[in-house]
């Protein structure tokens, strides 16, 4: 029962002003509205005790997030990795405290002790929910929109993995069947990324996601009507969702339907053909005294009479701090042993489904271990010499088409792009609704070929929710100059550690006659700047099969293969002359070596640029100088070797460096060094077919051949600190 005024004038009652939660129907009692007061008063205790944060939407959002956490989501806080478990993504991750006090509450590890630390260091509880780092967070979340659209992933991940794993059972019935349930707010669907991402979601008919938005006006400038007054429900109605409103503000009062809530999301989860949208009416920080409704009950502490103001309209001490009643906690931990109860009725189910589906079940532990089945290299393709070349796009697209069968959870597509980025393996159904075929792409719910639609944002955040998944392996295509509207996506599945990877094509100005609004300059470095992001750029057909098969072994970073839209000549390397490719494997490697023990120069080439730096060592063979050509298709893979290694391609006595590549030359000083010179592209590029270009641009045998005179000259005497300029088109 909610605690009664003492006699020595202790605990005050909740004031009558406040209406009580209406959820008979949900079967709530005292305990239930006492329990959803303590997650307001928490929010409001852990913010104002940190001194920032967020602590309105935890504060209003109470009565859902523990109508989920206790009531409907499937889910085991014994087993957070339970398969069978209903995925919670909350897209408004600045209200981590509405995801925390629900784990605490429900015991998933977290303790007041958590709670109190929010947002300090080495704390359980950073300022935004962080994957891997605290349990029972299923994913990353904090700038807005993208846990959206990583929601939408994870949903058609729950759909392919059906498929792959029990096709035929009937809706419902599957143990691979499951919910995602996501919380949004007004800042997410005012971001794009929401928006692509919720079309997609209705065109696929994910009837497996549920979305709420929390309506509440209100964002960091205070009224939203300053900036937003569209009709979100109708937008999503247009999408092809399934939409419901249930407004807590509808009456003149503010009163907590949670049975409309409850009735909803049952309505939604009966849905299986399309994607539900819950808009909930709320008010932002209720029942805060004064700031309730306000923006600074959004994003910062509500101060200490605020607080007080609070904790006596619900009924607690205003004096004390952090109260959670011994009946309270005992009554939200019992969702243990629901949870317990429900894994065992799920177990049952998924036992029998592997008695039944043997060869499904070997699948499904390889695919839960991260394994990649034996023998599978050997269905690599090797690409025979060829001075004509093929354009690394081709070559990916081959290895592709050659991994299908072997590789079942390989899966993607582009964004619009499936000709120009190669990345449909041939002969493979496309994974879209049946009655939305094409003729050119014949599929069904379950196929394998994705089509992202010209939505580059929405693309990379669902990447990172099929990743996430953990079962299968995604990848998405698009030209690289468009790697910056997936950058956001990209650097979030950095920080996860998410194998997600990315075909980038048409990689420089070697795209041509598209023009400098196609053609990257400064991609290269940026992407490179972010920490756990494997940027590769192979120099041919066959480096391109190594770098494939390397970024496929790893399962703890993302990858960006950075490949050509024009042929690269296809290297001979059956004489000796040239290093096998396998070298790509290890970042860089000694392609061609110097005649005697010791090089006069080296010549790091990536990519495209390979082939240029070997014609530019023929050019200088004649005047005797000992060359040396590194090709360093991923520096990050490089810098993973030990030093006698890197020693060993990049000796340290040979000050004598040139770097080739057709990109800023931002980071390659650390390569090459103080004497070294650095061959690139400083500015933007032109319409013009591409050898004339690299010919204009001065990315050719000649300029990296002088170059390399150069840097041989300042390395028998003294240059800047800093080394000399860059030499560039």
């Amino acid at each position: 029962m909610a605690p009664q005024p003492s006699p020595s004038g202790g605990t005050p009652p909740r004031d009558p002003s406040l209406a009580l939660p209406q959820a008979g129907a949900a079967g709530w009692t005292d305990v239930d509205v006492r329990a959803v007061d303590t997650v307001r008063v928490l929010a409001a205790d852990a913010v104002q005790r940190t001194g920032n944060g967020h602590p309105g939407t935890a504060m209003s959002l109470a009565p859902l997030a523990y109508l989920l956490f206790q009531q409907v989501m499937r889910h085991d806080p014994a087993d957070d990795q339970w398969l069978g478990r209903d995925r919670f993504v909350l897209s408004c991750g600045h209200t981590s405290l509405t995801l925390y006090i629900q784990l605490y509450l429900a015991g998933y590890g977290l303790e007041l002790e958590d709670l109190k630390a929010l947002r300090t260091w080495g704390s359980a509880t950073p300022g935004h929910p962080e994957y891997r780092h605290t349990r029972g967070v299923e994913i990353t979340t904090g700038p807005l929109g993208q846990g959206m659209g990583a929601a939408v992933g994870m949903a058609m991940a729950g759909r392919r993995e059906r498929g792959l794993l029990d096709p035929d059972a009937a809706p419902g019935t599957s143990p691979f069947d499951h919910h995602v349930y996501v919380l949004a707010s007004d800042g997410d669907m005012m971001e794009g990324v929401a928006s692509e991402a919720a079309s997609l979601a209705g065109h696929q008919r994910l009837g497996n996601l549920v979305a709420f938005y929390d309506s509440n006006h209100i964002s960091i400038e205070d009224d939203t009507d300053i900036s937003f007054s569209e009709d979100v429900p109708a937008r999503f109605a247009a999408y092809g969702w399934h939409v419901q409103t249930v407004d807590w503000t509808r009456t003149g009062d503010y009163v907590e339907d949670v049975d409309a809530l409850l009735a909803a999301v049952e309505e939604a989860r009966a849905e299986r053909s399309r994607p539900s949208l819950i808009m909930l009416r709320t008010i932002i920080g209720w029942p805060a005294p004064t700031k309730r409704n306000t923006g600074k009950a959004h994003g910062s502490a509500l101060g200490d009479e605020e607080v007080a103001g609070t904790k006596r309209l619900l009924g607690f001490d205003p004096e004390a701090s952090f109260t959670v009643e011994d009946e309270v906690l005992a009554h939200t931990r019992a969702v243990r042993e629901r949870g317990l109860a429900a894994r065992e009725r799920w177990t049952t189910g998924y036992e029998a489904w592997r008695a039944a589906n043997p060869g499904r079940a070997a699948l499904l532990d390889r695919l839960t271990r991260q394994r990649l089945p034996e023998g599978w290299t050997e269905a690599l393709p090797v690409f025979a010499a060829d001075a004509k070349g093929m354009a690394t796009r081709k070559a990916s697209g081959e290895v592709l088409t050659a991994l299908a069968p072997v590789l079942p959870e390989l899966w993607g597509g582009s964004a619009d792009l499936a000709g120009s980025n190669n990345t449909t393996m041939e002969g493979e159904p496309s994974f879209v609704p049946s009655d939305r075929q094409t003729e050119e792409f014949a599929g069904g719910p379950y196929g394998r070929t994705l089509h992202f639609g010209i939505r580059e944002h929405a693309m990379g955040a669902v990447l990172n929710g099929i990743a996430l998944q953990s079962l299968t392996r995604p990848y998405g295509g698009t030209f690289l100059t468009f790697s910056d509207y997936m950058r956001p996506a990209v650097r979030l599945a950095a920080l996860m550690k998410l194998p997600a990877t990315y075909v980038w094509t048409h990689d420089s100005i070697g795209l041509g006659e598209d023009g400098p609004t196609h053609q990257p300059v400064e991609h290269l470095a940026a992407l490179r700047a972010i920490p756990g992001l494997d940027v590769v750029r192979p120099a041919d057909a066959n480096e391109t099969t190594v770098c494939w098969r390397t970024v496929l072994e790893h399962t703890d970073r993302p990858a960006g293969l950075v490949l050509t839209r024009q042929n690269l000549p296809v290297l001979d390397r059956g004489d000796g002359a040239l290093a096998p490719a396998e070298g790509a494997a290890r970042g860089a490697y000694v392609l061609a070596r110097e005649p005697g023990d010791t090089p006069g120069v080296i010549l790091v080439a990536t990519g495209s640029e390979v082939h240029i730096a070997l014609e530019a060592r023929t050019l200088l063979a004649g005047e005797g100088l000992a060359v040396r050509v590194v090709s360093m298709p991923c520096r990050e893979w490089f810098a993973e070797q030990s030093a006698a290694y890197q020693d060993e391609v990049l000796p340290p006595d040979v000050r004598a460096r040139v770097s080739v590549e057709a990109a800023v030359g931002q980071g390659w000083r650390e390569v090459v060094g103080d004497a070294g010179r650095i061959v690139g592209l400083e500015h933007y590029g032109a319409s013009a077919d591409y050898q004339r270009l690299y010919e204009e641009f001065g990315i050719t045998a000649a300029a990296v051949a002088q170059a390399a005179r150069d840097s041989v000259r300042d390395a028998a005497g003294t240059v800047p600190p800093g080394g000399r300029r860059t030499s560039s088109g």
